[in-house]
């Protein structure tokens, strides 16, 4: 631990946004002690005392905890580093707060830290005035604390000092010539290492000559701070993929490198795993072996891993299992060490190319029309029907057919609904039965492939990403070869863009069926940490899938006028994510990740608020069918208004003058449609006989007076209309609550999925997952 000239490799909670859990940390040392990792630095930007009230001491119970994990980082060999961001209010001028500076790191110290860092990121630039008439400039005041309390704790061997200007682009005018940053490396005490995170705030890259020319100027070498991972900046992104852009050699140039993760605890397993494989791998470069990091093999040795942690049942949180504590409380030995890395490399399954290939990740500044090649550039086997059942499907396919036995109607009525839908129906079906049956299962290599490939690494995409993307934007260039004015492509062009679109269609229901297994993922740490990121992906390439089945024959040429789709598409992005906006921005400029560039392309511009679909209070994958209304739903559909109308009311069915008022009143002319003033009002009238008093006939004439009066030419282009409501004993109002819908056009329902109400699946359609369907007309 004393060893300065030891590379710290690690860890630094230093992200916005909840802090971890003490027993997350503990899981944390488990895997850094098993990956070969050294060093962890506490520095959460909401833990309130670290930041906004840094002057306050912890309470008892806080320095408890504090020096639980102190003492359990040194049971695991590694160095505890705190941190604490002063630097938005102190006066640095101040004898006062610099006292209050020096009370707080004594108390941590005497918590058994040995190990600090005092950070002045993100605050402004400007001096009080006090600290104005007392420092030449904003770095000789910071430096002058930075050097009081390094002496005050003793010199340590690790002391860090982040700058304000803490990577190439905060530098003013530049980083060879930047005043602070020459303050900074002058003045600084030669033991204190300074901390950068490259030439970005997330920078894509490490090069070497871009840290020489830093420490050229800092005259020491530096710390890397490294936000590869980081996802704090966007709500829609989190970032599974290996760690990758530095080269091992680096460390010959660097005090240390820590990862700035994901905010989500459990997403950081690959990130961490493959840190680890870089760290040993730098390791033997230097002892003078041969060595070479590859970021494709470590994530799959990452993967290998990983796939035993997802089978395990752990709960959110990562609360202790009772199955991990011994007789006396403590947790065993099975759970405290568990099995090493294998680094074997796992080998994606034979016909599987298109999902589970990462080496030919692309970055999403490739643009996807570039790729505009035959139906022969796209592959032909997504793993689905083959004649070799791996042994992953097999069990996918076994807990299929449990969920299917368990679902409502039986097997048997499940195979006569199939039949009337025709062959290739029903294929989100097969996760519906999952969801509904309630079992718990790991999920699939090919499943965790998927996931990781879709959440790749913030300036990259993986393969499923960028394929979604490169194909949504194909079918959009070329829908004029399937028109409906007549002047289509030529066949063979005519039957690519139907194949690559059936190949879209098919790629959108691996998403929907990838979501409906996390649900159903026996490991809910997981669950609860990625499920807002597989909600918002599925809901966004479920309607780029309606989009694209409406293209087929609906968009009209360019010989058209200009209210035609065609001349509408600069509604639609016409570039991704860094095409727009250059390679060298940073990732949070364009908010979204893959959900926000496949949204992108489709007709609705920027407004990215038309798709924003918070997730459910609790993880759901249950679908809903819409289907044509037939009579024998109608008593059904009376009792779910009814219930709906006492329940509002607080009223007993025994106050109803007739147990079909409620359903007469509210649905039953929608019902009749067309036949309302021929057949409907005349058997009502007949239903409820005048009576003095009555509150029926009451009704009858609200019936008569709510009625609008609308034209047969609008009936008969839209006979419908959308009523949105809740059954009352739902606990969680965004599932569905499905009534019914009249026989009714294909037009009707493409209008329907076009506003986000419907999906329309092989001739299907059925509500989004989330819309709250009362009546649908």
């Amino acid at each position: 631990m004393e060893d300065k000239s030891e590379f710290l490799c690690g860890v630094v909670e230093g992200f916005y946004g909840r802090p971890w859990s003490v027993e997350q940390r503990k899981v944390l040392f488990q895997w850094m002690q098993r990956w070969g990792l050294n060093t962890y630095l506490y520095g959460p930007k909401d833990d309130l005392k670290h930041r906004l009230l840094w002057r306050e001491l912890y309470s008892p119970e806080e320095e408890a905890q504090l020096k639980t994990l102190v003492r359990e980082a040194e049971l695991r060999g590694l160095r505890f580093v705190y941190a604490l961001s002063p630097g938005q209010d102190m006066v640095f001028s101040s004898s006062c707060d610099l006292t209050l500076l020096k009370r707080k790191l004594r108390q941590v110290t005497e918590l058994g830290c040995q190990a600090f860092a005092l950070l002045f990121d993100d605050i402004d630039h400007s001096l009080s005035q006090a600290d104005s008439e007392a420092f030449s400039s904003f770095a000789h005041a910071q430096v002058s604390v930075a050097n009081e309390i390094f002496r005050f704790l003793g010199e340590p061997s690790v002391f860090l000092f982040c700058p304000t200007e803490y990577c190439g682009s905060l530098c003013s005018p530049s980083v060879a010539k930047s005043p602070y940053l020459l303050t900074v490396g002058e003045d600084l005490l030669p033991g204190i290492s300074v901390i950068w995170t490259g030439s970005k705030v997330i920078s894509r890259e490490l090069s070497a000559d871009s840290l020489v020319e830093v420490q050229n100027v800092l005259q020491r070498p530096l710390l890397v701070w490294d936000n590869l991972h980081a996802n704090d900046y966007d709500s829609r992104r989190v970032f599974l993929g290996p760690f990758k852009g530095r080269p091992p050699s680096l460390r010959s140039q660097l005090q240390g490198l820590l990862l700035n993760p994901n905010c989500e605890f459990e997403a950081n397993y690959i990130p961490l795993h493959t840190l680890g494989h870089w760290h040993r791998t730098g390791a033997q470069i230097l002892k003078g072996g041969a060595g070479q990091y590859c970021p494709e093999e470590a994530l799959s040795a990452a993967l290998q891993d990983w796939m035993e942690e997802l089978s395990q049942p752990l709960q959110p949180g990562r609360q202790v299992r009772p199955s991990e504590l011994g007789s006396s409380g403590s947790i065993s030995k099975s759970a405290d060490n568990p099995p090493t890395s294998r680094g074997s490399k796992l080998k994606p399954p034979p016909g599987t190319e298109r999902w589970d290939d990462f080496p030919s990740a692309v970055p999403p500044s490739a643009t996807p029309a570039t790729k505009q090649g035959g139906a022969e550039d796209m592959p032909t086997d997504r793993g689905e029907g083959c004649e070799e059942t791996r042994p992953e499907e097999a069990r996918e396919r076994e807990r299929e057919g449990q969920g299917e036995k368990e679902r409502e109607g039986g097997e048997e009525g499940e195979r006569a609904r199939k039949k009337d839908q025709g062959p290739g129906r029903g294929v989100l079906e097969k996760g519906q039965g999952r969801g509904l049956g309630g079992g718990k299962a790991p999920l699939s290599e090919k499943e965790v492939r998927l996931l990781v490939g879709l959440y790749f690494l913030p300036h990259e995409h993986g393969r499923p990403g960028q394929s979604l993307l490169q194909d949504l934007t194909w079918l959009k260039t070329n829908s004029h070869c399937v028109s409906a004015n007549g002047k289509k492509g030529p066949p063979p062009k005519v039957e690519e863009w139907r194949v690559r679109a059936g190949r879209f269609l098919a790629a959108c229901d691996d998403v929907a069926r990838l979501h409906v297994s996390v649900v159903n993922s026996v490991n809910r740490a997981v669950l609860y940490d990625l499920y807002p990121y597989i909600w918002d992906l599925r809901n966004t390439v479920l309607v780029a899938k309606a989009f694209v089945s409406w293209l087929d024959g609906r968009v009209l040429n360019d010989t058209q006028s200009l209210s035609s789709w065609r001349n509408c598409f600069h509604w639609c992005g016409v570039a991704m994510g860094a095409d727009v906006l250059g390679v060298e921005s940073e990732p949070w400029v364009f908010k979204g990740g893959l959900s926000g560039e496949v949204q992108m392309l489709l007709p609705i511009g920027t407004s990215t608020e038309l798709f924003t679909h918070p997730p459910p209070l609790f993880p759901t994958c249950r679908l809903y069918n819409i289907r044509p209304f037939q009579l024998k739903d109608k008593v059904e559909l009376y009792r779910m208004v009814r219930q709906l109308h006492l329940k509002t009311q607080g009223k007993q069915d025994s106050a109803l003058p007739h147990p079909d008022l409620i359903g007469d009143r509210y649905l039953g002319a929608s019902l009749a449609l067309k036949r309302y003033q021929a057949s409907w009002l005349p058997a009502m009238r007949d239903k409820y006989p005048t009576r003095p008093h009555g509150g029926a006939q009451e009704a009858l004439l609200q019936f008569q007076e709510e009625q609008a009066d609308y034209p047969d030419s609008l009936l008969y282009h839209f006979p419908s209309q959308v009523w949105l409501d809740a059954l009352p004993e739902l606990v969680d109002c965004s599932q569905g609550v499905f009534c019914d819908v009249l026989p009714t056009d294909r037009q009707r329902l493409e209008l329907l999925a076009k506003l986000g109400f419907l999906e329309i699946l092989r001739g299907e359609a059925r509500p989004r997952e989330g819309v709250v369907l009362g009546r649908l007309l």
